[in-house]
């Protein structure tokens, strides 16, 4: 009987006498269907989106859908009542939103000229002040005068834009399908998900089935907590902060903290364009030290409550992103797919993490990193032991070799 491993198998077998060819040729195949994908949806990211937000919806919806199956409800009546829950929740939060944003923005466009005179009497002469700059740099008289100078070519301008607006009109027609069609491909994803996923396992090569069934799990432990975690999240720092700043009574207060909480998904840049805004917005308003220290106050407090209570208790540490690796994937993602890219940049580089991990793993288990080589004689040389590179042991010279015996 021949032993696995067995050299008299020949080279062109592996230890079970399986053709090493054969499993060459599969590596190739498996190889150019991964890149025929990732190609098919490069070509096909600018009618991806609907389908990739409504993929998401049903992922979200999923889990709740399977908690009323087991409850007792077939699977149409359990999508059924689970979309119209994200329906009515989405309705209710545009209702509560819209109008509070509005008056939010309408609120911010009559406060412009406080916001051009602070920054032309305030803002501007400090920086210049600071930095040591020409005046001539923010000298708000040419500004007028450039402009007044170019008014004449605002209605070529205006008559540009509305050419514009007009060949455009396809892309609008465009997005408002896509808006109809999330909410009817969610539906039926969200119906078939189940079936879907068999399908999908079924149609695996049974040789990798198993691997790709455990980095699946992996995959949907992490987009779990990232996706549900990470939204809550943006809910709760939206709130926080919108609500702290109108407390502390800024009239912009709540659309600074819905934005701080929206892109709050990017580690610290939620930060960094909530706590500038309210900054500029509380000098502007008020211009005083206890405002000020108040809205400083709100910010640390949601820093604080962000790293320590919301993203420990409904994140978690399953992603492991680092924040650098989180930004890039965003621009990477916008820049590669557009919109698109920054939709499903997090989540893919969460889904990459598994996969890095899991290569590593395997390197850290392959003879390439646990194999046994003979010492370098260089480096055990510089150690102080003289090595002779072909009998691999040690020279040692003596006055005794050169005694006659």
């Amino acid at each position: 009987m021949l032993r696995r491993g067995s050299r008299g198998l020949g080279h062109g077998f592996d230890g079970m006498g399986i053709p090493m060819a054969s499993d060459t040729s599969r590596r190739w195949q498996m190889l150019a269907i991964v890149l025929v994908i990732g190609y098919l949806v490069w070509l096909l990211a600018p009618v991806l989106m609907p389908f990739a937000a409504a993929a998401m919806l049903a992922y979200l919806g999923d889990p709740l859908a399977d908690r009323l199956e087991r409850a007792g409800l077939n699977r149409l009546w359990a999508t059924s009542v689970v979309f119209l829950i994200m329906l009515l929740a989405l309705v209710g939060v545009l209702l509560l939103l819209i109008p509070l944003i509005s008056r939010q923005i309408e609120n911010l466009i009559g406060n412009l000229p406080h916001y051009m005179q602070w920054a032309q009497n305030t803002a501007w002469p400090w920086v210049q002040g600071t930095l040591h700059l020409d005046p001539r740099m923010f000298d708000s008289a040419r500004l007028s005068a450039a402009i007044k100078a170019h008014i004449n070519s605002i209605g070529g301008v205006a008559t540009a834009v509305l050419g514009k607006v007009s060949s455009s009109s396809v892309g609008i027609a465009l997005w408002m399908t896509n808006l109809v069609l999330i909410p009817v491909v969610a539906f039926y994803l969200l119906r078939d998900w189940d079936r879907l996923v068999a399908t999908i396992d079924r149609v695996l090569p049974r040789s990798i089935q198993p691997t790709v069934a455990h980095l699946a799990h992996e995959s949907d432990k992490v987009l779990g907590a990232f996706v549900r975690g990470q939204l809550l999240v943006m809910l709760a720092l939206g709130v926080f902060y919108g609500a702290g700043l109108s407390l502390v009574g800024l009239s912009v207060g709540l659309l600074i903290g819905v934005v701080a909480g929206l892109l709050s998904f990017v580690p610290y840049l939620g930060f960094i364009i909530g706590f500038g805004a309210a900054l500029i917005a509380v000098l502007v308003q008020y211009g005083d030290w206890p405002h000020l220290l108040l809205v400083c106050g709100v910010f640390v407090v949601g820093q604080l409550l962000e790293g320590y209570v919301l993203v420990p208790k409904l994140v978690g540490d399953k992603i492991g992103l680092h924040p650098v690796a989180v930004i890039f994937a965003v621009m990477a993602g916008g820049y590669l797919f557009g919109f698109l890219g920054v939709l499903l940049a997090l989540p893919a580089a969460s889904v990459i993490m598994v996969l890095l991990r899991y290569l590593l793993d395997q390197y850290q288990h392959s003879e390439l990193y646990t194999g046994k080589e003979r010492e370098d004689p260089v480096i055990v040389g510089r150690d102080g032991v003289a090595v002779d590179a072909e009998l691999e042991a040690p020279v040692t010279s003596s006055s005794d070799d050169h005694e006659s015996p």
